[in-house]
């Protein structure tokens, strides 16, 4: 198959013996997400495929057992992704209300200090979007969030926070997500939401799936 200059940027690499990730190029936005979800669709079909999961930009294959011929399967995901559409999901929309700023945001002056914006003008840019979930990982529940402004986009710390709560709303690049569980992370923690993403006891342990839409809401911004 002949492939044009941005295909040849494809990145598919083994992960053991047991999966495969394909790694596709371009923009992460929401039409090239859209796009991993229908590939990520028509792969869960496909003989000896265990699961499809699809990631920003990415899609993991985990296998009954290994592939016989793992050149000839990322040549044929080279094939399908250059025929996937864009997978359209009529996902829920999930108000979020949040406390900035104070104990629940310690990160929100840095925030502030790197973009130049007050405080409200952050929180607004925030609370703006309606953001798509494009896929969970990291830990149970964990939503990426696509659609964030980039005027409030920060780079991630240097030194990473051992214990966020649950809850915990932060930016982190260019993206924004609420933390499922506590746990480290990188990211800059501007406010907190009592929503609770994941739980273990239900049918269905994971509050969101991708296609799901939130609106993050103030609730009040501490100072």
């Amino acid at each position: 198959m002949k492939r044009d200059e941005s295909e040849q940027q494809l990145t598919i690499s083994m992960l053991g013996t047991t999966a495969m990730l394909f790694e596709a190029p371009g923009a992460l936005d929401l039409p090239a997400q859209r796009r991993i979800w229908s590939l990520a669709r028509e792969i869960e079909s496909w003989p000896g495929i265990r699961e499809a999961v699809p990631g920003v930009t990415n899609l993991m294959l985990t296998f009954i057992r290994p592939p016989a011929n793992p050149d000839a399967l990322a040549d044929a995901l080279r094939e399908a992704w250059a025929k996937a559409g864009e997978l359209r999901i009529e996902g829920r929309v999930i108000e979020l209300p949040v406390v900035y700023g104070g104990e629940f945001g310690p990160h929100l002056q840095d925030v502030v200090d790197h973009t130049g914006l007050s405080v409200d003008e952050v929180v607004q840019l925030h609370c703006a979007p309606l953001y798509t979930v494009y896929a969970l990982g990291s830990h149970p529940g964990y939503c990426y969030l696509g659609g964030m402004d980039g005027r409030i986009a920060t780079p991630r710390r240097k030194v990473p926070v051992l214990g966020l709560p649950g809850g915990a709303v932060s930016i982190g690049g260019a993206q924004t997500g609420v933390s499922a569980s506590t746990g480290p992370s990188g990211w800059n923690t501007i406010g907190h939401t009592s929503m609770i993403f994941f739980d273990p006891s239900r049918e269905h342990p994971a509050t969101l799936a991708p296609g799901d839409m939130i609106r993050f809401c103030v609730e009040r911004v501490a100072r």
